[in-house]
């Protein structure tokens, strides 16, 4: 505790020391400021949320308080004492672990042994002693009131179960400042239940978390306060009960909330695509039209067939019967990716990182994959027209990097959907396929993606998108198809449409 003086009584007051402190925190990349006196302050006990959106430097700040960068300028404060972690192994022997959205586990060994890596092995002499190793793993997961086998493989956890896991390595190196970054991205919601039962477990230990998530619901359920970034900078910090989602978002991305969504009004009434009697492993006879200047919203529950759908459209998965008809020419049967591009149908996949793109390799080189025509001759690539494409598609999305050769893996989550768009937009596509299209974005990065999609449809092009969140569906969409159990349950037009009828086609009642 730190004594400090009241001005009213002059007497001293006990102010609580935090966990972790970063102030005044810079970071310049090629001279462009990442953060820009940045401050985050988190107590013991407390689970306070990191927000901004992609782009906003709190991966940047994250990267600083571990270890893993250097700050330019500005102090990391731990318990009052200000250190400087050279790297990530000294952050965590200093109690601060973080823990990301790809979460560093190794499948091919033991619950136990995942617990402590990078840990001192128990030994008898020069012998693992695996009955001590397993006795040590077993008391951090009973700190988390979970019975994970301790021989299974890691690989065979459940993604819930990986997480735990994760958990408890970093309490095995006693954690006392725990980053969780994205952590329910993979996870179901009673999954998520069960992570926040040990996330309120563990402040009530006294443990300090930050925890950085898109999903504000989560962080209204969950955290004590708040802290919003924006370009780099520190906007606000704030109880979480002082505010509401509305005014974190219009915070966040600086205008209201409800300018989330461009206006409707470029559905035409011209066919694009006709699709008859599409069946596949779960699509059953499913028969739609989709119209030029048309947002055409696909929803429904997980497993309804909603995702089958686009990759059966895009020649990802063959279909068993049906017919496609593309402006006028039907597409022959099990066509694959490859013609189905040609004809003009492109998809942007829902796994980004491991279907969209490659993340070691730089922006330029993963638009031009999709694009080999526009950038070779006569079987030469031409390295002026690979970057001329790659700087349009930067500019044209506003993708935040430093520059085409920028390794795509670097970028945030947001960037990274821009890229796998820039490749497909470079094509110039009759029918764009997206599955969903904003998953684990922000909401500033959503509003330009939905920007995005209305100047595509303007300018003609029909984009069929598949969302699992309603007010997005009826947001984005100029009309909806709900599908369940593999049929189309219903359709309504966007404009006026009522979440309830909707949900209720989701769970099959067509009446």
């Amino acid at each position: 505790m730190t004594a400090v003086n009241s001005s009213e009584t002059g007497t001293a007051l006990l102010e609580p020391v935090a966990a972790l402190e970063a102030r005044g925190i810079v970071k310049r990349f090629d001279g462009v400021h990442a953060l820009n006196g940045v401050s985050l302050s988190v107590q013991p006990g407390e689970i306070h949320a990191l927000l901004g959106e992609n782009g906003a430097g709190k991966s940047t700040l994250i990267k600083i308080i571990t270890g893993l960068y250097q700050p330019d300028s500005g102090q990391i404060v731990r318990d009052g004492n200000e250190l400087e972690f050279a790297n990530v192994r000294a952050a965590n022997k200093a109690g601060v672990v973080a823990l990301y959205q790809e979460l560093s586990i190794i499948p091919t060994i033991s619950v136990a042994e995942n617990i402590l890596l990078g840990e001192q092995m128990p030994s008898r002499g020069s012998l693992v002693d695996w009955g001590a190793l397993r006795k040590r793993a077993r008391a951090q997961l009973d700190r988390l009131n979970q019975r994970i086998p301790l021989g299974k493989l890691a690989g065979q956890l459940s993604p819930v179960q990986q997480t735990m896991v994760s958990v408890a390595r970093a309490l095995a190196t006693d954690a006392r400042v725990l980053i969780l970054d994205e952590p329910t991205a993979a996870l179901t919601d009673l999954e998520i239940t069960d992570l926040f039962a040990v996330l309120r477990g563990l402040r009530e230990e006294g443990v300090a978390i930050i925890y950085v998530s898109h999903r504000l619901e989560e962080v209204f359920e969950l955290c004590d306060r708040l802290t919003i970034m924006r370009n780099g900078e520190t906007i606000t910090t704030k109880p979480v009960a002082d505010t509401t989602v509305d005014e974190v978002i219009s915070t966040m991305v600086g205008r209201s909330a409800g300018e989330l969504f461009p206006e409707r009004s470029t559905a035409t009434d011209q066919v694009v695509l006709t699709v008859e009697g599409l069946n596949g492993r779960r699509v059953k006879d499913v028969s739609f039209q989709a119209y030029a200047g048309e947002v055409l919203g696909i929803g429904g529950l997980a497993g309804s067939g909603r995702s089958e759908l686009l990759r059966l459209l895009a020649g990802a998965q063959k279909y068993s019967s049906g017919t496609v008809t593309l402006a006028g020419q039907r597409l022959p049967h099990a066509p694959g990716v490859g013609r189905v591009l040609e004809a003009g149908i492109a998809l942007v996949p829902e796994e980004r990182r491991s279907q969209g793109v490659i993340v070691s390799a730089p922006i330029d080189d993963n638009i031009a994959l999709g694009n080999l025509k526009a950038v070779s001759s006569l079987g030469w690539v031409s390295d002026r027209k690979v970057v001329d494409l790659a700087r349009d598609g930067l500019a044209n999305l506003q993708i935040k990097a430093r520059g085409p050769r920028q390794a795509v893996g670097q970028l945030s989550g947001g960037n990274q959907q821009k890229v796998v768009l820039a490749k497909m937009l470079a094509r110039k596509p009759k029918v764009l396929l997206m599955d969903e299209p904003t998953r684990g974005i922000d909401v500033g990065t959503k509003a330009e993606i939905y920007r995005l999609i209305r100047e595509l449809v303007a300018g003609g092009t029909t984009v069929i998108a598949v969302s699992s969140e309603l007010p997005e569906l009826i947001g984005m969409s100029d009309r909806i198809i709900i599908m369940h159990e593999g049929r189309i349950a219903g359709e309504v037009q966007a404009e006026g449409a009522d979440d309830e009828l909707l949900l209720s086609y989701c769970y099959g009642k067509t009446d």
